[in-house]
């Protein structure tokens, strides 16, 4: 069983970031926006169930939950990390291979986006408790969505986004758009 270690801020008021002291998926992440797309997930769903959350995001080492604006953190964070210690061995560390993204003629240059993404980017969104996904490339414009508390963070939609378009178009293509889903 998992053991909530630690609880970080994120630079998003209505996130917290809960470190564990095991692993919750061998690999990969987990990403949910409503009680509804977590049926299935047995951490996802349990701390749905405690209501006034609003998206849940895990991966390797952390669990990050957003909250209602509005509900109380004092009222959250125990039930929270209930939830989380409460997960049975058996449904953890249980993650899938990521998905796998393919195009004519755009192979080359995803995996090199993909190299960038997680040398440079990914890492410092994991560190506030978040996570970033390739939703689409088709070669020319990539398409990406924002998970934890990245997802509903507006620096995100703004600056990073901003920063990581400039960064692709400076060492990929400088006709690569990057938009947010």
């Amino acid at each position: 069983m998992p053991k909530v270690i630690n609880i970080e801020p994120t630079p998003n008021p209505d996130a917290l970031k809960f470190i564990v002291q095991k692993p919750l998926l061998k690999m990969g992440t987990r990403s949910f926006k409503d009680f509804g797309a977590a049926v299935g997930d047995p951490l996802a769903s349990a701390i749905f169930a405690l209501g006034k959350v609003t998206s849940v995001f895990y991966m390797d080492r952390f669990v990050t939950v957003n909250k209602e604006n509005g509900a109380e953190w004092s009222d959250l964070i125990d039930p929270i990390c209930e939830a989380v210690e409460d997960l049975k061995a058996d449904e953890e560390a249980s993650g899938a291979e990521g998905p796998t993204l393919t195009g004519a003629g755009a192979d080359e240059k995803l995996a090199k986006i993909n190299a960038l993404l997680d040398s440079r980017i990914r890492p410092g969104l994991a560190g506030d408790g978040g996570g970033l996904e390739i939703i689409s490339f088709d070669g020319e414009t990539l398409q990406i969505s924002y998970h934890g508390a990245c997802g509903s963070c507006p620096s995100s939609i703004s600056g990073t986004l901003r920063y990581i378009e400039g960064m692709l178009q400076e060492e990929v293509d400088p006709s690569l758009r990057v938009i947010a889903y």
